[in-house]
């Protein structure tokens, strides 16, 4: 019986392991790696070094906010349609001011950039709910993040100067992202609960802060400008 010929193996595929940067193997060329990450280190804390250094005497308590006419509630999410805890929170921080009269007016500003997502509305009905009068509430619904807020607010709806009201890890963005747009502010820190949420928001405000700092310097248009409004314009007259 004839012998049948032998196929060739297949090839197993050859897998090359990645390749790792080599340390230097001198001194001084380990001392230069070890200077330029620092120096990476340092250039990516200044942003936040920025906004801790330059906000620093802007912060408040609901307890010894100055009189202002407007305060800036910044959206933070729904849950099914409602303020999430965090939102919330800030909302009854602004709430608080009103009833004190330490504010005439609420600019809630926030998402709705779909028909399904409406945060400056459920902010609104939050609000009245907690005794804040709807005439003194004024929406801003193109609010998609924080430059834009207080871009809008200065461009659109005239504001100069306002309390800014948000969680502790987010107001001096805000603070310094309104001064640089031309709204005189100060900022109120709605403390929170140190759960994940807290931890995220901590954290992504590492990164925001070099966004902002850009934002700060090249002050982009917002998403969405738009004609300008007199909601507060009227309701701070309504109030007085």
């Amino acid at each position: 019986m004839p012998r049948l010929p032998r196929l060739p193996r297949p090839k197993r595929p050859s897998f090359r392991r990645p390749r790792l940067p080599r340390l230097p193997r001198t001194r001084r060329g380990q001392r230069r790696a070890v200077q330029a990450l620092m120096l990476l280190c340092v250039l990516a804390l200044l942003p936040a070094t920025w906004l801790h250094v330059s906000t620093g005497d802007r912060l408040r308590t609901t307890a010894d906010a100055p009189r202002t006419g407007v305060a800036i509630v910044f959206g933070a999410g729904l849950w099914d349609g409602e303020p999430s805890p965090y939102l919330a929170h800030r909302l009854d921080a602004a709430a608080k001011l009103y009833r004190a009269g330490r504010i005439e007016v609420v600019l809630v500003t926030g998402d709705n950039s779909r028909e399904d997502y409406d945060e400056p509305d459920a902010m609104r009905a939050y609000l009245t709910a907690h005794g804040v009068p709807g005439r003194r509430i004024v929406s801003d619904y193109a609010g998609f993040d924080t430059w834009d807020s207080c871009v809008r607010a200065r461009k659109i709806f005239g504001v100069h100067e306002a309390v800014l009201i948000s969680q502790d890890f987010h107001i001096r963005r805000a603070l310094a992202l309104c001064r640089a747009a031309g709204v005189r502010s100060y900022g109120i820190g709605v403390a929170a609960r140190h759960d994940v949420t807290w931890y995220y928001g901590n954290t992504r405000e590492v990164f925001a802060a070099g966004k902002a700092a850009l934002d700060a310097v090249f002050e982009p248009d917002p998403r969405f400008l738009g004609p300008k409004e007199r909601g507060v314009t009227r309701a701070l007259a309504a109030a007085r």
